[in-house]
């Protein structure tokens, strides 16, 4: 039989980031406890934390102790180390498990995992040396994007080949051990399907959203996507597939190059709510922490309808740099709703929080969005 964890249990949250804190406002207002695993003294889920264990994530010792004062553990972000996630399996349920992690933390071990389940992929080769680069290129070829396997988001740790170039000099500038080439994709839009599933196999999609990205970060997100008829279906039925395949409990997003053909491809997978999901905090029934809740716990799933177009814009640290933003003029605007994460120093690409707002169809939801960031920064 399936277990569940009714409101009044305690959730153990792994990391203490902005996915953290808008969790766990989600499950507060939902009657259960929250407890935040983080080695950062001042975090941004730990504000709104029942109560938050500061410590390295390989202290064994804190770690046993953590996962033995809560009741289930989830995850805001992927990159935990394997050992600290055997730790906590050990006295307690953690969903999703481990394994997903395991595959989503390494581009490398993610690309073979979906290549082996008939999932559509950029083509793809490891790459360990300069003759092994120099020989992926010939087979893939130009342009492509060398990757780091492991630990890169948001544009790091990546390198567009386009020319001849020297692949020992390539080679030399790198830091990392293994790294995977990627043929690039001529892509007309990138979009990203949000599941949901519990333990007992029911699963819920978000709606297709179309992704906007500015020098490697998502800039802005629209719902609904603006993609021709079977689009939205066909992208469903993907991450339905990779959830199944996985085992998932909780929530898994898929982001997707849509090629100029209407072909899908799968760029990436996080298993964990997603920024291009916040959106659905206003403009969603369900929310997508409110649902990473009753996935986690057992619950039944909400409903993910749209209750009206929206645009989510992501507010980086660059928005701070000629001074404190002027929300007065941002919040002016029709329909538009503030977040910020609390964190202390803005710095440039740090995300500090996101505005998202509505309108009566997704280019007037983006138009809103876009002119209300635009208000936070003087002109002068």
């Amino acid at each position: 039989m399936t277990r569940t964890y009714p409101p009044g249990s305690t959730i153990g949250v792994m990391g203490g980031g902005q996915l953290g804190r808008m969790f766990a406002i989600a499950a507060r207002r939902m009657g259960y406890r929250v407890q935040i695993f983080t080695p950062e003294e001042e975090s941004p889920a730990g504000q709104f934390a029942d109560l938050t264990r500061i410590a390295d994530y390989n202290n064994e010792a804190a770690v046993r102790r953590f996962a033995r004062d809560v009741d289930v553990i989830t995850f805001e972000f992927e990159n935990i180390p394997a050992q600290t996630v055997a730790w906590c399996t050990e006295d307690c349920e953690v969903r999703p498990a481990g394994s997903i992690l395991h595959i989503a933390q390494n581009r490398l071990r993610e690309k073979n995992f979906l290549a082996g389940a008939d999932i559509p992929v950029a083509p793809f080769r490891a790459v360990r040396n300069a003759r092994e680069l120099a020989s992926a290129i010939d087979q893939i070829g130009r342009p492509a994007i060398l990757k780091t396997a492991a630990f890169g988001y948001d544009g790091k740790g990546q390198q567009t080949i386009t020319a001849r170039d020297d692949f020992d000099e390539i080679w030399s500038a790198s830091s990392a051990d293994e790294l995977i080439l990627e043929g690039a994709i001529d892509f007309d839009k990138e979009v990203s399907v949000i599941v949901a599933r519990t333990a007992d196999g029911t699963m819920a999609t978000f709606p297709l959203c179309e992704n906007i990205h500015r020098n490697h970060i998502l800039d802005i997100t629209v719902v609904p996507a603006r993609v021709a008829d079977g689009v939205e279906h066909e992208a469903a039925q993907l991450a339905r597939a990779i959830a199944e395949k996985v085992g998932l409990v909780g929530l898994l997003a898929v982001e997707m190059f849509l090629k100029r053909d209407g072909q899908l491809i799968v760029n990436e997978l996080a298993p964990r709510p997603h920024n291009s999901g916040h959106w659905t905090i206003e403009a969603c029934v369900t929310s997508q922490f409110e649902q990473q809740v009753r996935a986690v716990c057992g619950l039944p799933l909400g409903a993910t309808d749209i209750l009206r177009p929206a645009a989510m814009a992501n507010l980086l640290g660059d928005v701070w740099q000629r001074g404190v933003p002027d929300w007065a003029r941002a919040l002016a605007g029709e329909g538009v709703h503030l977040h910020l994460y609390g964190k202390s120093e803005p710095r440039p690409r740090r995300k500090m929080g996101h505005l998202t707002a509505f309108g009566a169809n997704p280019d007037e939801a983006i138009a809103r969005v876009t002119h209300a960031r635009s208000a936070l920064t003087p002109s002068h």
